[in-house]
């Protein structure tokens, strides 16, 4: 197949890149090459940047089979990938999120076919990417080719930076290491599917050119369920050290830092796990092959190869944290004697 992808150097997208070329396929990124993983090599680049005027020139005269849209965020984006190649694709896909969803989940697991999309613009990435869903419900059957929406949960893989509760990636093996503890949200029993960016991966590549995914929306994660805090504790395992969770309520934590800590209260304070049972009626030989400690370990191996930097900032802030929630724990458990 010949495969166009918008982004490519990503945290997922690059993952597409590396087994789109696996499986010989020709495929062709786009971005603005301000990157260069060591997962796309192999693969064509136009360097272009979609928010630049004549962005469509860079693809006059090409046709593909299908179009991968990694980094459309919302109505607009969207308008653009259909002008440009809904007449020179015979498929594009989309890129969701899960994060469309109304909070909290009416369903569980999350069914997708269960869930209204949000109404909400105090997170605006998930209410852009709604919108942009219901604008792309409108064109289905409409323009010149099939529409495919794929919904994923939050990932992990070489290329990202959002693990943790502070995001502090890294930082969690040397603290976990060195026996410092570990910012966990609430009790830390929040059930949780962690997906990694191969097995997403792989489910984007399943389909193209399916013709059991055109014109509809899927999630596409994993469905091994986890605890927030089995994380950490997978982190552990991989370097050998139990780790100290230090378990601090989401609505505390979003008071010391909006900015920083409004994922949490927004969206991992709920449930995450998800059905995928319609994606595996579509694409009945997608199966999960990373597992928590086989991501956890991959993330570690990536971080130590490419020398990703830690965040002395975030590791100062975390100290600080845990070191005031300790006294408050302590000064309550008080209470009742004095």
């Amino acid at each position: 197949m010949d495969i166009l992808i918008l982004g490519g150097t990503g945290n997922i997208s690059r993952q597409i890149v590396k087994q789109g070329i696996a499986l010989g396929h020709n495929v062709t990124m786009v971005n603005r090459g301000s990157k260069d993983p060591e997962e796309c090599r192999g693969a064509k680049a136009i360097i272009a940047d979609r928010k630049a005027p004549g962005f469509e020139s860079y693809f006059k005269g090409l046709s593909f089979d299908v179009v991968i849209d990694v980094i459309c965020y919302d109505v607009p984006d969207a308008q653009q990938t259909l002008e440009i190649f809904a007449d020179k694709a015979k498929q594009i896909i989309f890129t969701s999120s899960s994060a469309v969803y109304k909070r909290p989940p009416v369903s569980f697991p999350i069914d997708e076919d269960k869930e209204e999309l949000t109404e909400d613009p105090s997170f605006p990435y998930g209410f852009k990417k709604a919108n942009m869903e219901r604008y792309l419900y409108t064109q289905m059957g409409k323009v010149g080719c099939a529409i495919t929406i794929i919904r994923p949960s939050l990932t992990f893989g070489p290329g990202g930076a959002n693990l943790g509760m502070l995001r502090q990636n890294r930082n969690l093996v040397r603290r976990i290491q060195e026996g410092r503890p570990v910012i966990t949200m609430g009790e830390g029993v929040m059930p949780w599917a962690f997906t990694f960016t191969p097995d997403l991966a792989k489910g984007y590549l399943m389909s193209c050119l399916n013709e059991r995914t055109y014109n509809d929306f899927f999630q596409v994660c994993s469905y091994i369920p986890c605890l927030w805090e089995d994380l950490y504790r997978a982190i552990g395992r991989a370097v050998g050290k139990e780790p100290k969770l230090c378990y601090i309520p989401s609505d505390v934590l979003y008071k010391v830092d909006p900015a920083l800590f409004g994922h949490l209260s927004v969206e991992k304070k709920y449930f995450h796990v998800f059905a995928v049972d319609k994606f595996r009626r579509a694409c009945p030989e997608f199966r999960i092959d990373y597992d928590l400690d086989k991501g956890v370990e991959m993330m570690i191996e990536w971080w130590k190869r490419n020398n990703f930097p830690f965040d002395d900032s975030k590791d100062r802030l975390e100290d600080r944290l845990c070191q005031e929630y300790e006294r408050f724990t302590e000064a309550v458990s008080r209470i009742n004697g004095d």
